[in-house]
């Protein structure tokens, strides 16, 4: 059984490859995306393919794990300083979402993991840094 919000699919509890998430139970997190089935450009949320203009594209789930391309701080609109980043996926498309942890920590490079917590404010999806990055302070 699916639960489905937004972009991310969420496997009901009991899943053998899911995630343990913040509650101990477990659950699979999965990210929807299309690829067109013309030129085989894979893209996220797009009603026609951005190479090829191509309206047929057909589902298919992500593994969640991605590359930080680009973060940024905002301290607009928010009590808090948040990050906003560009995430490259595995499997060739881009998403917006947010990376947690410190919003100075993040930086492009960074291996990510999409996450089961959901953005409250946005909707977007929300990644974890999957291993600390070494840093060489100069």
């Amino acid at each position: 059984m699916y639960h489905h919000s937004g972009s991310v699919t969420q496997q009901a509890a009991g899943s053998p490859t899911g995630v343990l998430d913040a509650r101990g139970t477990d659950r699979a997190v999965a990210m929807v995306y299309q690829r067109c089935t013309w030129c085989g450009t894979a893209m996220y949320h797009r009603l026609l393919c951005p190479v090829c203009q191509c309206s047929e594209l057909r589902t298919e789930h992500s593994e969640g794990i991605g590359t930080v391309r680009h973060s940024t701080v905002l301290h607009r609109n928010t009590p808090a300083a948040r990050n906003v980043s560009l995430i490259e996926m595995a499997e060739g498309f881009v998403v917006r979402g947010r990376v947690m942890g410190p919003p100075i920590g993040i930086h492009s490079g960074d291996r990510v993991r999409l996450s089961t917590a959901q953005d409250p404010v946005r909707g977007e999806p929300v990644f974890q840094m999957l291993d600390e990055p070494f840093r060489a302070w100069t």
